[in-house]
């Protein structure tokens, strides 16, 4: 049986292919800095959750290297694209989704409030951290224009692309980064994919 540490994005990512009964979620005590100890890091170097433990014994880390495992290994709708376009469009859409909201929120919180702490908030920049903030709003506002013209961020398939920007609005509303009321394309295609039966769930 796979295990991996608790993290909601790959629960949906497991849910959507219908296999959550063959993972094993284990919580990983982050405040308590579990995922910084020698155990945890000789699983991950990065001293980061999510890290999957195959039945073999080896480790995968990397949200995006975990879900083309998941895609690739399990039958089900594809998360990450099935023609040549489609996979490419959705990296596309999925890495912007990463790096512009779901990363660039992390990083406010982490380097521009108290985040986790003293004990684990060792290097903080805030005036780094409230550049980033700026990136995920820019992105929000981007976001929004895409599903404008598309039901879903690549096209009119879910796909890994939305899971991300929806785990990445949901840190941005723990770290207190609001969707502004005028994008209303965004507001409208979150609570849209909050009734999703692997999210809702």
């Amino acid at each position: 049986m796979s295990r991996v540490p608790e993290s909601r994005p790959h629960s949906h990512r497991a849910g959507r292919k219908g296999v959550s009964d063959k993972v094993e979620f284990i919580p990983v005590d982050v405040m308590g800095g579990e995922h910084r100890t020698p155990e945890f890091k000789a699983k991950n170097p990065d001293a980061a959750v999510p890290c999957l433990e195959l039945e073999d014994g080896s480790h995968i880390a990397q949200c995006n290297a975990i879900t083309e495992y998941i895609d690739a290994m399990f039958d089900g709708p594809s998360l990450t694209g099935v023609t040549a376009q489609e996979r490419a469009r959705i990296s596309m859409m999925n890495l912007r989704a990463e790096n512009g909201l779901l990363n660039a929120v992390g990083t406010y919180f982490h380097h521009a409030t108290p985040g986790l702490g003293p004990d684990l908030e060792t290097y903080q920049c805030a005036e780094w951290g409230n550049k980033q903030k700026e990136v995920a709003e820019n992105t929000m506002a981007y976001l929004d224009s895409v599903l404008a013209e598309n039901d879903y961020l690549a096209g009119d398939t879910f796909s890994v692309a939305d899971i991300t920007a929806f785990a990445g609005l949901a840190f941005a509303d723990f770290a207190k980064v609001e969707i502004p009321e005028s994008l209303t394309n965004l507001r409208a295609w979150r609570a849209k994919i909050a009734t999703r039966p692997s999210i809702a769930a």
